[in-house]
């Protein structure tokens, strides 16, 4: 299921066919605002509730759908949860506005765009000519949180893990930008990504040049307090070449650079994933 699930998933992120409204950070935005906004998020109690009411829902229904006509309605939700959990259209149209920014020489767009691409910390960009690269770090680092993290929460523990993962990271996000105090939820989302993290960024390791990436990866790894985002992008950048920049006002290439180390890095994920689903080691 897992695998049939997430070439689905990714063929309908593909051809962007879920609007928008109806992407599971949208839809659990409506959730906070229906049965949370006025309730205060500052004890564990209630940081809990608002967490796991989604994943036990997920739960619920796969419990009672268990077996029914053949298990095809469990197929039809393990494919409904990964097309919610891995379409991100939003991250997509920032891309995209962020390279036909750089394409024109548009600087100050180029910022604004790319600061849409990664609200957790502020661009560390010290000019044009390094944009490119934080870029390109940018895009590694998205492309594990929203796409390579809930694959394998998927992979090992079914939509449940999916929902679970996407929640927590949804409400850390929430957090940060609104200036909460919401207990614990960013260490929670730090144990989530301790592993996950190591995992996808040894992808990295095997998509690009190896003995450049397994050093890298060795040092940032095997520090346990390391966070997830320095391991997923300095590991990235160690294990790829990185094109010098050019004369343009913003140089895209080290982010195209990094941006295809990412894609096959994926597509590795997806490859180990079906020789796993052929030995009969993942449902």
């Amino acid at each position: 299921m897992a695998l049939f699930s997430l070439l689905i998933a990714i063929m309908v992120e593909r051809l962007k066919l879920l609007p928008a409204s109806w992407q599971f950070d949208s839809m659990l935005a409506k959730y906070q605002q229906l049965f949370w906004k006025d309730k205060k998020l500052d004890s564990a109690l209630a940081v809990s509730a608002v967490v796991l009411i989604p994943a036990v829902i997920v739960f619920l229904l796969l419990f009672l759908i268990d077996g029914v006509f053949y298990d095809l309605i469990t197929l039809l939700l393990w494919v409904t949860i990964s097309i919610f959990c891995l379409s991100h259209q939003s991250l997509r149209a920032s891309f995209k506005k962020y390279m036909l920014a750089a394409c024109r020489g548009d600087v100050q767009a180029c910022y604004h765009y790319a600061e849409n691409l990664d609200c957790s910390e502020c661009l560390d960009a010290v000019d044009e000519n390094d944009l490119g690269q934080q870029i390109g770090k940018t895009v590694a680092w998205v492309n594990y949180r929203y796409y390579g993290a809930v694959a394998l929460f998927l992979i090992c523990f079914g939509p449940v893990g999916a929902v679970l993962y996407c929640s927590v990271r949804f409400y850390d996000q929430y957090n940060q930008q609104n200036k909460l105090e919401m207990p614990f939820i960013s260490k929670l989302l730090f144990l989530l990504d301790w592993l996950p993290s190591r995992v996808f960024s040894f992808g990295f390791v095997l998509s690009g040049h190896f003995a450049a990436g397994i050093s890298e990866w060795r040092k940032q790894s095997f520090s346990a307090s390391n966070k997830a985002k320095n391991i997923v992008t300095y590991t990235a950048l160690a294990a790829e070449t990185i094109p010098e920049s050019t004369s343009a006002p913003v140089c895209v290439q080290p982010t195209l650079a990094l941006l295809a180390l990412s894609k096959r890095n994926f597509i590795l994920l997806l490859t180990v994933l079906s020789v796993l689903t052929i030995f009969g080691l993942v449902s």
